[in-house]
């Protein structure tokens, strides 16, 4: 079965799931690697942003993807866990704004010290169980 938004060990069932298997996920996946560059965005998120994973992979996420993440709600926290080399599992409620009118979300923040991928994860209400 296919992990849920809200699973405990959703990092590590994360990295192991095939790009096939993330996009039948349903709530948004947007991994990054340590320079923040995007190197997994599901089809999920693609639809809900409107962005074709062509215009994502490859881009720096907190300045070309989402500028609004770029802040201490978000961003930081990444920096702040990578500089203490503590593993990060936050939920946060959010409201996107960019390219799309503000939108209440709940995001997942998921780092760990040593791996290469983190995530941040994206359910809309319309989304949660």
């Amino acid at each position: 079965t296919l992990p849920g938004f809200t699973d405990a060990d959703l990092l590590d069932r994360l990295l192991a799931l095939p790009p096939e298997a993330r996009d039948g996920l349903d709530f948004g996946v947007i991994g990054f690697d340590r320079s923040t560059q995007v190197v997994q965005y599901n089809a999920y998120e693609s639809r809900a942003a409107r962005l074709e994973p062509a215009r994502v992979l490859g881009k720096h996420l907190f300045i070309e993807v989402a500028p609004c993440m770029n802040n201490h709600l978000v961003a930081q926290r990444f920096e702040a866990a990578g500089l203490e080399g503590r593993a990060l599992d936050e939920t946060v409620p959010y409201v996107l704004t960019f390219r799309m009118r503000p939108t209440p979300v709940q995001l997942r923040l998921l780092a760990r010290p040593g791996e290469a991928v983190s995530y941040v994860l994206v359910q809309r209400p319309q989304d949660a169980p």
